[in-house]
């Protein structure tokens, strides 16, 4: 089964939002990692040319944006999120015309292009920074530059440790010490300093006016700190983010940032957007990134760390659902990315890590509001677990620390997710979500670049390649670009102008669903509990549930909900279960077999259905 014939159209196609206020509200957002993603020049390191080159693959997948990391001017002390020129390009990556042309050309295919912007810190070889080791009058006031405490302040001037390990403060020469939430080549900046916001604006507008669509904004929660930087009187503090208020995290004054940007992110049109990536104790306070004046979308980090268990996801969506909701806006739910294991080995790894991944793919697009892809995660690549350390790169790795978890932010310092994850992967560390990607071959580069990798690919991932799953039914790639289809295909889950089919007859692989007839009607039963349509019943159209859905009753260990013509339906059990089929299958991850009135769910997996 392949999608070539509609994927490029799909990707200019409207999204179920269009009409209702923006094109972010239930985008499918596919993020790059750029050092891994393709090498055009043969040094190993992926580049904006390779980028450039693959953009097919993401227009025919269907995604309807593209997320860049980092690829502005960096010493490359935590993989370009350190920078010291936030308007060129590396040259590691190319130049300023790269970055122009892939924009033209992705937008050429109907792909939008967001950017990363780090606000909270900037590399030790910022001029800024420089300047402030010089003794240039003022310039240590754009930074947090403090004395230190005890004998000849010898020691920190607070207790704050570092997401990557260690103090969060280093010494300088003339007995000043600074702050770096992270790595010490990563001083955080002083927002409270005017010209801070300054240089920020201008540098938003320079890539604003080169074309970009948005900006990833890495740690959104960070750029301000309590008055006076109280002490926080406990240790391993990384295990504290996104549980209980911090003192470097989540302060209010953010806010008041992020309305700017805002403000400017309006001014331009086209809709522009901004993502934070932001942790908070509480979805409530998450949903205070995407108030009507703030930011667009904020990353739903409770969803990726959920383990694999039904209540926990249910109350993780219904939690997520109604804090952004209550401030009128989508959820973005997401569950990989460059800062934790991939979600295939965080399931259990093998068959059965892979099963579930598979399924929470489907769970995630079935949901109302927006999804991230990580790269990758379509061809269903496990992390790499055995990478020698003589080749890793992370500098949580040389900083010791040991707590799994996005390092930038709770999706860096957040608490151990729970739940089947044998095996965890490389010490909660993050090249092995990193390691590039394979896209045709039986040996490594695997199509990566004309040689070599700058992280060493297992061998066995040629299965694993772009070219060697396409146009197989069976295949992860084949599933999620049939799934992104159909989410905008299907009334219930894309625009009505998107599409009036139910789903029958798109392609989708008829082995994933054996014994059933798509064309065939499923009558309905008033007296049958998962049908949704019961008169007045909990999936009335009338109801007070703004995005649609509706849970179902269902068998333990089974979650069933329904939106308009839709229902999905996950078996997080490891064995089979029988149910009332509550609709036409369309898509599974595994293969069902129903007879129209009965079905057989796999174990570990999820089904769309529709009527």
């Amino acid at each position: 089964m392949t999608h070539d014939s509609t994927a490029v159209q799909l990707a200019s196609s409207s999204s179920n939002a269009t009409a209702s206020g923006g094109w972010w509200r239930d985008a499918v957002i596919y993020q790059v990692y750029v050092r891994s993603f393709a090498d055009s020049d043969g040094d190993g390191i992926g580049d904006l040319r390779g980028v450039r080159s693959r953009l097919p693959h993401l227009a025919r997948l269907g995604v309807d944006a593209v997320w860049l990391t980092p690829f502005y001017v960096s010493p490359q002390a935590d993989g370009g999120y350190d920078v010291a020129d936030y308007r060129a390009v590396d040259p590691l990556f190319g130049d300023l015309s790269d970055a122009d042309e892939l924009v033209r050309a992705a937008h050429a295919l109907g792909l939008r292009v967001i950017v990363d912007v780090v606000p909270n810190h900037t590399s030790e070889q910022h001029p800024w920074f420089r300047a402030a080791l010089a003794g240039e009058p003022g310039a240590r006031e754009r930074y947090h530059f403090r004395p230190g405490r005890g004998a000849e302040g010898a020691e920190p001037p607070n207790d704050w440790e570092s997401i990557f390990g260690g103090p969060a403060w280093t010494r300088v020469p003339d007995g000043d010490w600074y702050l770096h939430l992270f790595a010490p080549e990563q001083p955080d900046l002083d927002w409270d300093h005017p010209e801070v916001a300054a240089e920020f604006a201008s540098v938003l507008r320079f890539w604003l006016d080169l074309g970009i669509d948005g900006f990833r904004i890495d740690v959104a929660h960070g750029m301000v700190k309590a008055p006076g930087l109280p002490d926080i009187g406990r240790g391993a503090q990384a295990t504290l983010i996104g549980t209980e208020p911090l003192p470097f995290f989540d302060q209010d004054g953010v806010h008041e940032i992020h309305r700017s940007w805002r403000r400017l992110l309006d001014s331009y049109g086209g809709g522009r957007i901004g993502v934070a990536e932001a942790w908070a104790p509480t979805s409530e306070r998450l949903a205070l990134y995407v108030r009507p004046d703030e930011l667009h979308q904020a990353f739903n980090f409770r969803f990726l760390n959920c383990p694999w268990d039904p209540a926990a996801m249910r109350t993780v969506i219904d939690e997520s659902l109604a804090a952004t909701t209550a401030v009128g806006a989508p959820t973005t739910w997401v569950l990989s990315n460059h800062d934790v294991v991939r979600h295939v080995t965080r399931y259990g790894g093998g068959a059965r890590g892979l099963a579930r991944a598979r399924a929470a793919a489907l769970l995630m697009l079935a949901l109302p509001g927006s999804a991230y892809l990580y790269q990758g995660e379509e061809l269903g690549l496990p992390e790499v677990a055995d990478l020698p350390d003589r080749v890793r790169q992370d500098p949580a790795f040389r900083r010791g620390r040991r707590q799994p978890g996005d390092a930038h932010g709770p999706a860096g310092s957040g608490p151990r997710p729970e739940g089947p994850s044998e095996p965890e992967g490389q010490d909660g560390l993050r090249d092995g979500c990193r390691v590039p990607l394979p896209w045709s071959g039986a040996e490594p580069p695997y199509g990566f670049g004309p040689a070599g990798s700058w992280l060493p690919q297992p061998a066995g991932w040629g299965g694993l390649s772009v070219a060697a799953q396409t146009g197989d039914p069976h295949s992860t790639l084949e599933l999620y670009r049939a799934a992104l289809e159909l989410r905008r295909a299907m009334p219930g889950l894309g625009a009505p102008e998107a599409g009036t089919g139910t789903g029958a007859g798109t392609g989708v692989d008829a082995t994933a669903v054996a014994g059933a007839d798509a064309s065939a009607e499923v009558p309905y039963d008033p007296y049958d509990p998962y049908d949704p349509y019961v008169p007045g019943g909990p999936d009335d159209p009338d109801g007070p549930d703004a995005c649609g859905m509706r849970w179902q009753s269902a068998p333990e260990g089974v979650l069933l909900f329904t939106r308009p013509g839709f229902a999905c339906t996950l078996n997080t059990r490891p064995e089979p279960v029988e149910l009332p089929a509550p609709g036409r299958p369309v898509l599974s991850s595994a293969p069902v077999e129903t007879d129209g009135r009965t079905v057989r769910l796999p174990p570990d997996s999820c089904t769309w259905w529709s009527w």
